[in-house]
């Protein structure tokens, strides 16, 4: 492993102080030395002039967790300065599965991930899935949390209906086992199935074995729409009953009825923070939230599963009933508010054949076939199987702008990287808000920004030796240019890479140079270890 001397570049340490011109030297992957004029014979000089050397991102909600399997080059959080993704999110992923659980969940979230034919899906624990990724070359760095509405899936099934306390006590010794073999903490999917069957007291039991190892709850909760408040309300009562950290995932507040209500929001989490409940928060810069199609169905449509699912669409009575509910009060899926079909846009399809709908609303397409957009929604998923994906234009730049201030706020991506035009968030989040929200609309400064793209996170997951450039640490590191650093990824061209972030390292090894991807892959598995909590 090579030697190398960051010479001369701004150092933004990821404490929030004012950064300072100096030299990093990096020595066998971790950081020797930090500031001032080091004399380093026989290493590889790199100038970073005029360049922002940082702690690399941490992107605190991914989606893939297939991608990392079958991209070794991983370009979309690479060229953006990612060093960590932490996936398992949303209640949904593949470890750990059982024989009868697996193949549902990949049909479930092929909207998500979609389903490789590379991809042999060996494992069934967590600590097989951590070793898969051991086995492949990673760009980056993984962290992995237990999805809640698979392990519900293990033991409960896809049935709305609370868990025994024989199948509880199964549940927690899976969150328990998962936590042990590496896992962060539990995700959740509240208004996915199953996790949207899942009680109140159902979470605080999960949590507190989380809360046990040290980890973290991070749910999408039950509504971000007309009860995002009480969704959220809900969540830190777990937090406070269960004493686990909870980390609110694209904590947003959509909708026309949320207008400007961010602050609400984030009174909450101030008062939990002063009661005594650790709560932090992420969010992508963006409008246009993303998910798939069928998410907007209600629970009841759902339960049982994907088969059950598009047999009930097949019945005329079930539909009839589905777009009186999506028409009027909308649907536990639908966030509680009446669904506008020119708001919702094909992003990617399962089937090849549904290509030409791709960036189109269901309110466009069912003008110019001159029928409902109920019907036309109805049909395309059973003609895709469910595995439609969408971007859905409910977001307030007011929101996102208060959001993205507060003193306990991360980023998440939460971008899908599968389907022909997903949402551009997976290759643009974090120099988006470099460029547009630190340089061009000063919502926060430079070296605020680093604290939240990096520092704070990486507190979060309990990394202790990463996020901060400092003697002794992980040598994760980006450079770029604060005045060029800009994000080139459109809802048209969603799969373009940053302008001006022309150096990433991950444990010391360039993934980045010269804004290209290297051949490197020195990534690797995180695993949690709760006694250094």
């Amino acid at each position: 492993m090579t030697a190398v001397l960051l010479r001369g570049g701004l150092i933004l340490d990821g404490s929030g102080r004012p950064g300072v011109i100096g030299d990093v030297l990096v020595e066998d992957g971790r950081i020797a030395r930090a500031g001032g004029r080091i004399v380093a014979p026989r290493t590889r000089v790199v100038p970073a002039e005029g360049l922002a050397v940082a702690p690399g991102f941490i992107d605190m909600h991914a989606h893939s967790d297939l991608a990392v399997l079958t991209d070794p080059d991983h370009r979309a959080k690479a060229t953006q300065g990612v060093t960590t993704e932490v996936l398992g999110q949303d209640g949904l992923s593949y470890a750990p599965v059982t024989d009868r659980t697996l193949p549902v969940v990949r049909e479930q979230i092929a909207g998500w991930n979609g389903i490789p034919e590379t991809v042999g899906f060996s494992w069934r624990s967590v600590a097989g899935y951590l070793e898969e990724l051991d086995a492949h070359p990673l760009a980056v760095n993984a962290a992995y949390l237990l999805p809640h509405g698979t392990i519900r899936m293990n033991v409960v099934g896809l049935e709305d209906r609370p868990p025994t306390a024989d199948e509880l006590e199964r549940m927690r010794a899976e969150v328990d086992r998962g936590m042990r073999e590496g896992a962060f903490g539990l995700s959740a999917g509240l208004s996915y199935v199953p996790g949207m069957f899942a009680g109140t007291d159902e979470l605080v039991e999960l949590c507190t074995v989380v809360a046990r190892h040290g980890g973290f709850f991070a749910p999408h909760q039950r509504s971000y729409g007309a009860g995002a408040l009480d969704g959220y309300a809900e969540m830190i009562d777990v937090a406070a009953r269960s004493g686990c950290a909870l980390h609110l995932t694209h904590a947003t507040m959509n909708f026309d009825v949320n207008r400007g209500r961010a602050g609400e929001l984030l009174g909450l989490v101030d008062r939990a923070v002063a009661g005594g409940v650790d709560v932090s928060l992420d969010s992508y810069p963006y409008l246009p939230g993303s998910t798939t199609l069928s998410a907007l169905l209600p629970s009841w449509v759902q339960a049982g599963g994907p088969e059950s699912t598009l047999e009930r669409l097949r019945d005329r009575d079930v539909r009839l009933r589905v777009a009186r509910e999506l028409a009027t009060t909308g649907s536990d899926g639908s966030h509680g508010v009446a669904v506008d079909w020119a708001v919702v846009q094909v992003a990617g399809v399962r089937d090849a054949s549904l290509a030409a709908l791709v960036g189109r609303t269901i309110a466009d397409l069912a003008r110019s076939e001159g029928r409902p957009p109920e019907e036309l929604y109805f049909d395309l998923l059973v003609r895709d199987r469910l595995g439609t994906t969408i971007l859905h234009h409910v977001g307030d730049e007011d929101n996102v702008r208060a959001v993205m201030r507060h003193h306990r706020h991360t980023a998440g991506s939460d971008g899908i990287l599968v389907g022909e035009r997903p949402h551009p968030r997976a290759w643009g989040t974090f120099p988006r808000y470099l460029g547009r929200y630190v340089r061009e609309e000063q919502v926060l400064t430079l070296e605020e920004a680093i604290v939240h793209l990096s520092a704070r996170p990486a507190r979060r997951l309990g990394l202790r030796d990463r996020g901060r450039v400092a003697s002794g640490f992980v040598a994760d590191l980006v450079l770029f240019d604060p005045e060029r650093v800009a994000d080139t990824a459109t809802f048209d061209d969603p799969r373009r890479p940053a302008e001006g972030i022309p150096w990433v390292f991950v444990a010391g090894e360039p993934v980045i140079e010269g804004g290209e991807r290297t051949p490197l892959s020195p990534g690797r598995a995180l695993r949690h270890d709760a006694r250094h909590c």
